[in-house]
C-alpha cells in the first residue's frame, strides 16, 4: 500500500464519525484510529478503545462507564460465550468489561477502575451512542 493512499484513509478517519477502520491490500494490513478522546490524534496500530472517564451516577457511589463510540453493544467476546461481565462481579483495572461493534470494527472497552459491576443499563446487540452510560462500578 503507497504512503498517498495511507494518508488519503488517514484524512477520511479524521473527517469522519468512523472511530477505526481496518484495510488490507497485498498482505498489508493498515488500521488507523481516531478517538473523541484525543481530538484530531490518529494512531495506527491501535487495538482497543478505553472506555472515557467514569462519572459519578445517581446510585450513590457507583461510576458509569460510557460507550467511547457509536456502535452495538455486546456483553460477550462471541455469540454463544459467557460475558464478560455480570452484574455482582468485581472488576480490576484492565478488565474487558465489553465489546461496541462500529462498521465491523470490535472495541474492546476496559475497567479504569476495580470495583463491583452494580448495573447493566445496555441490552445485548442494543444499538448505543458515542457517551451513552452503558453500566455501573461501585466501590
Amino acid at each position: 500500500m503507497d504512503l498517498d493512499k495511507i494518508k488519503t484513509l488517514i484524512d477520511f478517519v479524521g473527517q469522519s464519525r468512523i472511530s477505526e477502520l481496518s484495510v488490507t491490500e497485498n498482505d498489508t494490513t493498515v488500521r488507523i484510529s481516531h478517538y473523541a478522546q484525543a481530538q484530531d490524534a490518529i494512531a495506527i496500530g491501535q487495538k482497543d478503545s478505553v472506555a472515557e472517564t467514569p462519572k459519578p451516577s445517581a446510585s450513590g457511589g457507583a461510576d458509569t462507564v460510557s460507550a467511547p463510540v457509536f456502535g452495538i453493544f455486546h456483553r460477550a467476546p462471541n455469540p454463544g460465550a459467557n460475558p464478560f461481565v455480570s452484574v455482582g462481579d468485581s472488576v480490576d483495572v484492565g478488565q474487558s468489561l465489553f465489546i461496541v461493534e462500529a462498521m465491523k470494527v470490535f472495541n474492546a472497552i476496559t475497567a479504569e477502575r476495580a470495583g463491583k459491576v452494580v448495573r447493566i443499563l445496555v441490552d445485548d446487540g442494543q444499538e448505543v451512542d458515542a457517551g451513552q452510560p452503558v453500566l455501573e462500578i461501585a466501590g
